[in-house]
């Protein structure tokens, strides 16, 4: 009993260490059983509706809420996180209305790529010191890394459902290692939200019909990156100008008052993704697009779903300069593109031009989607200015 007891003091020791060397910021365990509430609650989300068209949450409901599921021989579970918190409140850009908001993680490389390779060292010298097996999952598995870091005692699920740390508030990456290895568990962290609704109320689309539970369908994040189809008129003003994803409520979160700024070179930061000049994002092609994303997770939705977003933020401007980018992609090859940039421009020019322009695009436009994306928008025009 003493060696096995040594042995795994050992291992840990060596885990947290080789965390450290691989530049995470808190490493704790947890056991595949810890989260048994996780199964009901993902299925009340499902079932309510909240995931919107990510049915691939569904299709992986059960794997998803047990972890032994996934792999009936996991015995323990590391999960890490890293630090990427701003130097700077995300939301001062929200004023810059001819920029493009972009959502703080986004501003630095793909965190799966940043994360997965360092996982896979560490994970490799848990099986050299212990034996076993091990796993590693950064985001795309039907893993719940969130539940799974409070059960650890890296932080609690705040009211907005995103991880909150004492230590690094809303702004952490997760991963985690699944093992064969037996390792002694970690205390659960309690919940420190208290009374506190500011993530709630600083919400520009109402996304949280309760504390705790988000409705995925009303969230910028899933509006401008998961969503596939056009913008629903109903959140397109209140989208402003963020063009992926949102941080409004993760920065009002008090509790990122004891976080500190992460290393930009730690995460490989893009200084151009900051707040990048609307006009300079309107002009991009498919091949233009591909280039200047690469290595960003902002690659994986696509030029057309990009640009979408980028002419809503167009359309929400106010900045007549804006008019000709926005025209030029009237004649864009994407029904999508097509159909955001006639509501853009509906916003930036007056009328009698917009009826111009209505006239001569509804006599070639063959796409019925963005046909009532024209009549729409002039019946809207003609009723503000009845």
């Amino acid at each position: 009993m003493r060696t096995s007891i040594s042995k795994t003091e050992n291992l840990r020791a060596l885990i947290d260490r080789e965390a450290r060397r691989a530049g995470f910021d808190a490493v704790a365990v947890t056991t595949p059983d810890a989260i048994p509430q996780a199964p009901a609650r993902l299925a009340e989300f499902v079932a309510d509706g909240f995931h919107g068209s990510m049915g691939w949450i569904a299709d992986t409901l059960k794997r998803r809420g047990e972890p032994t599921a996934l792999w009936p021989e996991v015995r323990s579970i590391i999960v890490l996180a890293m630090n990427y918190g701003p130097d700077h409140d995300p939301r001062a850009v929200l004023a810059k209305r001819d920029r493009g908001a972009i959502s703080v993680y986004a501003q630095n490389r793909d965190y799966h790529d940043v994360m997965k390779g360092r996982l896979k060292e560490i994970a490799g010298k848990i099986v050299a010191r212990a034996g076993g097996d091990v796993k590693v999952f950064v985001d795309t598995a039907p893993v719940m890394e969130k539940p799974l870091a409070e059960a650890a005692g890296l932080g609690w699920q705040g009211k907005h459902t995103n991880l909150v740390s004492r230590e690094h508030g809303s702004w952490l990456f997760l991963g985690t290692i699944f093992t064969t290895a037996e390792l002694a568990p970690d205390t659960p962290e309690d919940d420190h939200c208290g009374s506190c609704r500011a993530c709630l109320d600083v919400c520009p689309t109402d996304a949280f019909p309760a504390p705790y539970r988000l409705d995925a369908r009303r969230c910028i994040s899933y509006l401008t990156i998961e969503n596939k189809g056009p913008i629903p008129h109903e959140f397109r003003e209140k989208i402003g100008n963020r063009i992926y994803g949102c941080d409004d409520c993760l920065a009002a979160c008090p509790w990122n008052k004891f976080a500190q700024a992460a290393s930009e070179a730690k995460l490989v930061a893009r200084a151009d993704l900051r707040e990048p000049p609307l006009t300079d994002l309107l002009a991009l092609d498919d091949a233009a697009f591909r280039s200047f994303f690469t290595g960003s997770p902002i690659k994986r939705i696509g030029r057309d779903r990009f640009v979408r977003n980028a002419l809503i933020a167009a359309g929400n401007s106010g900045e007549p300069s804006l008019r000709d980018a926005v025209c030029a992609l009237l004649g864009d090859a994407s029904p999508l593109v097509r159909g955001a940039a006639v509501w853009a421009l509906s916003r930036l020019v007056p009328e009698t031009e917009f009826a111009k322009c209505a006239s001569a695009a509804l006599k070639a436009e063959g796409d019925e989607a963005v046909r009532r994306e024209w009549r729409l928008a002039l019946a809207n025009q003609i009723e503000a200015h009845a």
